[in-house]
């Protein structure tokens, strides 16, 4: 009978936890999704699209002007060397 009682009461430990654990998650479900709901964030979303063009910006311009930069670099550096 000691036996059975303990198998039980760790089932009921077992239920339990798993209970408690079940509501931490749908609570934080239900915080998730307010937050996802709010427009809190839509200002940083924007922002970092925007950082995202300009970086995109940035590496096309690199790209396209690199032989012009390339030239202004190497003649800044004879400049200095020249000193």
């Amino acid at each position: 009978m000691g036996r059975m009682e303990a198998v039980r009461r760790g089932f009921a430990r077992a239920r339990g936890a798993w209970g408690r654990m079940g509501a931490r998650m749908a609570s934080g479900w239900c915080r998730a999704r307010a937050r996802l709901a709010s427009e809190s964030g839509q200002g940083t979303t924007e922002y970092a699209i925007l950082v995202g063009v300009l970086v995109v910006i940035a590496i096309i311009a690199i790209t396209l002007f690199r032989p012009k930069l390339e030239e202004l670099w190497n003649a800044i550096a004879d400049g200095i060397n020249g000193l």
